[in-house]
């Protein structure tokens, strides 16, 4: 029961994360109809920009948190400005091209951002310092760390303040006239082109945030970290129905549950210091903990494709359908 419990706690984990890209996808979705695959590498840049600024605020003195707290909020302006230049450079020459195009350049500028963070950052794995008290939580024989614990209660937080933005504001009955038809939205005063942009922005923010989580998560960065994560994201919202706020946050947190307990139960964990000889960057995670695991296990991504395919044959448009009233 408590290795039941254990895996429970991982996946609720590690689905939190997945909802938190997955938002990001279904809100571009809603407005655009686009299928942003460049998303997953905002999420690799903001993990990167908050490691990059958490050393010279770490070395400052400054307590944890609050070291923590800053370097999402510089994650966060940086992903803010990059899903902005997105949009306006990448998507917005083509919002009347034929569907192929924009899809086919989110891929293009998915490989960009991913070469262009490799030439800032290097190949090499980070290791991410613990800014939040590691001890762990005894719960009937299973563990759970205050980290795990901020993960789930920021994207339950983020979840029920989105569901306020577009529901209950100016701002988000302007996103759902968008979405329902950009031309009759325009001739009632809604600037199309800045609610789109003003979209991707959230979006962004939201990846940031999602990138700082993992990566304090897993302690580790690496400029191909956003790929894998955001086709997982992608899956999230296809399984919860993409378009739909609500189906996303579910989708995450059952994408997240069933790798888990897939993992558990059937596969094998990869112990992470067992590549420290061949992955520059690990020695110090693993001086810290010799048994830290390398994102769970070797059979973690077959149950999360295997997941999409089942969907998509029987319930296309997912768990929740997709809500034209809630399109974001």
């Amino acid at each position: 029961m408590d290795i039941l419990l254990q895996q429970v706690f991982n996946g609720l984990t590690l689905g939190s994360i997945y909802a938190l890209v997955a938002l990001g996808y279904t809100m571009v979705y809603g407005i655009m109809g686009l299928i942003n695959f460049a998303h997953g590498e905002v999420v690799m840049i903001g993990a990167l920009s908050a490691l990059a600024a958490t050393k010279p605020l770490a070395a400052s003195g400054l307590p944890g948190p609050l070291v923590a707290l800053l370097a999402l909020a510089v994650a966060v302006l940086v992903c803010m400005a990059l899903g902005f230049t997105i949009e306006r450079i990448a998507y917005r020459p083509l919002r009347n091209a034929p569907r192929l195009a924009p899809l086919i350049t989110a891929i293009g500028v998915s490989i960009v951002l991913q070469q262009v963070a490799m030439l800032i950052w290097g190949r090499n794995y980070f290791s991410v310092p613990s800014l939040l008290p590691a001890a762990p939580h005894d719960v009937f024989g299973a563990e759970i760390t205050d980290l795990q614990i901020l993960i789930m209660v920021v994207a339950a937080l983020t979840m029920a303040g989105l569901m306020l933005l577009v529901n209950r504001t100016r701002l988000g009955r302007a996103m759902r006239a968008t979405a329902e038809n950009p031309a009759i939205a325009g001739l009632m005063g809604v600037d199309a082109n800045r609610i789109v942009s003003l979209t991707f922005v959230i979006g962004s923010a939201l990846a940031a945030l999602a990138g700082v989580l993992v990566s304090a998560n897993y302690g580790i960065a690496h400029y191909q970290m956003g790929f894998i994560l955001g086709l997982k994201a992608f899956t999230a919202a296809v399984l919860g129905g993409i378009g739909n706020l609500a189906g996303a946050m579910l989708g995450g947190v059952l994408l997240g549950v069933i790798e888990a307990l897939g993992a558990g139960y059937i596969g094998d964990a990869t112990n992470v210091c067992t590549l420290a000889h061949v992955l520059p960057g690990l020695g110090d995670m693993c001086a810290a903990d010799p048994t830290q695991s390398l994102l769970g296990s070797n059979y973690q991504d077959v149950f999360a494709f295997f997941v999409l395919i089942v969907v998509l044959i029987f319930r296309p448009s997912g768990l929740m359908g997709e809500k034209v009233s809630e399109r974001a």
